[in-house]
């Protein structure tokens, strides 16, 4: 793993087909591993997003794959990263020629009601009142409780418990030291209600119509996201779509 820039990490040598996109908001750095692992048969840029509004997150994942990237490339965006993907494949086509998108969201609110339950069964009593507590926090614009912490650690905490409810049977985690995570809880706070903003009014699903490469969606059947929320709205407004379901496999493939 090479640093090609602060936000940037490459993993073997230019030109690089492939960009891994992470998750979060905020949680730059998880997709370190799917990187090292595709590096022995791809050339894999893995950009790190550090803007706090979604333009600014498009844009800057504009920016890093080109000149980066041998473009167009194959984008692979894990959860908040394949929404990401997938509004820079509509936006810009000219740089992706493949878009993969695993363990995403719902394209439509109808289906969050379910995520919701899913989740919460997954928790103990404490947990969801934890859980709850802290998505709370984080929709406040000023975070400073005592018990909760500062804006950075709310997210780690909420991540941790999100992580909890979304596993199956984990692999221990690969990350070296020099691949810690990010955890930055002004990024979650200054993008996540834009993104939120954009899949009600449909404006989220509809850009998939300006998408002109193949897509691949990828979703373990223990997921709390309903796999439904993907499959059924991306199958209607998608060319060339396919949907792979992962047995007995959580949030993190």
């Amino acid at each position: 793993m090479h640093r090609l820039a602060p936000n940037l990490r490459s993993y073997g040598r230019a030109p690089f087909s492939v960009g891994v996109v992470h998750g979060g908001p905020g949680a730059a750095g998880e997709m370190a591993p799917v990187a090292r692992q595709l590096a022995g048969r791809r050339d894999v840029l893995e950009p790190l997003q550090t803007e706090s509004s979604l333009d600014g997150q498009i844009e800057e994942l504009r920016l890093t794959v080109n000149p980066n990237g041998d473009l167009p490339l194959t984008l692979i965006g894990f959860s908040w990263g394949a929404w990401l993907s997938y509004i820079v494949a509509a936006r810009h086509p000219e740089c992706v020629s493949k878009l993969i998108l695993v363990a995403s969201g719902p394209f439509e609110d109808k289906y969050l009601a379910r995520l919701r339950e899913n989740r919460m069964a997954r928790l103990t009593a404490p947990q969801r009142t934890e859980y709850q507590s802290l998505v709370a926090a984080l929709d406040n614009p000023v975070l400073g409780d005592p018990v909760l912490g500062d804006r950075d650690t709310a997210l780690a905490r909420l991540g941790t418990l999100a992580s909890r409810s979304s596993q199956y049977d984990p692999l221990p985690d690969e990350r070296d030291e020099s691949e810690a995570l990010e955890i930055r809880g002004d990024i979650f706070q200054g993008i996540w209600k834009e993104a939120a903003r954009l899949r009600t009014s449909g404006e989220l699903l509809a850009l998939g119509t300006r998408i002109e490469c193949p897509v691949v969606a990828i979703h373990g059947d223990c997921d709390p996201h309903p796999a439904e929320g993907v499959r059924e709205p991306l199958s209607r407004i998608l060319p060339d779509f396919r949907f792979i379901t992962l047995e007995n496999c959580g949030h993190k493939p």
